[in-house]
């Protein structure tokens, strides 16, 4: 964009050259229409050495070039003030306002924008008042049983299916050593590693089993307990920062919980992740939700088309007015960002959480 703007700086500095010059054949022509010579009487006559005709050109140029930049240069800073505040918007802080010096079409537009921004900012806050409301009907209306059955089911496959994968393994690994150097040693090796792999596809189903809501817990405690149950269960190192200081919505705060669920639970199944940093603030009114990871990675276009779980976690962002943004590489590990803007707190949160 900047180079846009540059390029239209020099359109002026072009076109008014285009002008000084007209102007000056138009004078030229009129000073030596009496004369027998014409506009020969330019070249003729000397100034300094060199013709006259020569220092017109001379003055055309440099007065085109320096009224087309003093008339160009503050139009372009007002521009620029315009792309600066439409890329915050499409960045979604609604809440900027453009300020443009001027009484003129450029300041009306800025007006305009302003006003768009103010709606916007209203439609997002009315969009998270509702929000709210629905997860409170929908919480509301669940019955305990479909919880109770998550962690029964959970529970099961942890002491039964969990188990016998983990015996498997060990016992893999035991025979393993008694047949070094043989065809079954290799076979051996490939049963220890599916029955690894199979192990770790069941601790992610059991991350999915996991209570959705966060039980009475705010966010922070939520996901202290589950990092702190994933390091303890997994070879992976959790790099956390959160602002202890965070104010959400309970709704928000259950959608953001099972986002992390859904991220956490792709970073086991698929990454083969050792380290993931995850920052959760707030700055410039929005909540920023970040998860790094440094496994294996993917190739975004191949993986996003098909993939309901990133799709159903766009959606839960989306439904509060944020923005997701996926950046993956193979073998580059991945990253997840989640911005919301903060347009409404809620004057319910405290009484809202004590109904969990």
């Amino acid at each position: 964009m900047k180079k846009q703007l540059a390029r239209l700086q020099w359109q002026f500095v072009r076109y008014s050259m285009l002008l000084c010059f007209i102007i000056a054949i138009v004078l030229s022509i009129l000073l030596t229409y009496n004369h027998e010579q014409g506009l020969l009487l330019l070249i003729q006559i000397r100034l300094g050495g060199l013709p006259v005709l020569v220092w017109l050109l001379i003055a055309v140029l440099l007065s085109g070039a320096v009224g087309g930049f003093l008339l160009a240069d503050p139009l372009k800073r007002r521009i620029e003030t315009l792309v600066h505040g439409v890329m915050l918007y499409e960045r979604g802080s609604f809440n900027h306002r453009i300020e443009v010096e001027g009484d003129d079409e450029l300041t009306e537009l800025a007006e305009r924008l302003n006003a768009m921004s103010a709606q916007m900012e209203e439609k997002v806050a009315s969009l998270q008042r509702l929000s709210v409301k629905n997860a409170s009907m929908e919480q509301s209306v669940k019955k305990a049983a479909v919880t109770e059955e998550r962690q029964r089911l959970a529970r099961d496959l942890h002491d039964a299916v969990s188990q016998q994968l983990f015996a498997i393994s060990m016992m893999a690994a035991a025979m393993k050593e008694t047949l070094t150097g043989t065809e079954s040693y290799r076979q051996m090796m490939l049963v220890e590693k599916m029955a690894g792999d199979a192990q770790a596809e069941m601790r992610a189903l059991l991350l999915h089993l996991r209570p959705a809501q966060l039980e009475g817990k705010s966010l922070e405690q939520g996901l202290e307990q589950l990092f702190n149950e994933l390091e303890q269960k997994q070879t992976i190192q959790i790099i956390q920062d959160i602002e202890g200081s965070i104010s959400l919505p309970p709704a928000l705060e259950d959608q953001l919980f099972r986002f992390i669920q859904e991220a956490f639970s792709n970073i086991l199944r698929h990454a083969k992740a050792s380290t993931v940093e995850f920052q959760l603030l707030q700055l410039h009114q929005q909540w920023r939700l970040r998860i790094v990871d440094d496994g294996t990675g993917f190739e975004l276009k191949k993986v996003e088309a098909g993939s309901y779980g990133l799709q159903t976690m766009r959606e839960r962002i989306h439904e509060f007015g944020g923005t997701v943004q996926i950046n993956s590489a193979p073998t580059k590990g991945t990253q997840i960002e989640a911005k919301i803007p903060v347009a409404w707190e809620g004057n319910d949160v405290d009484s809202s959480a004590a109904h969990r």
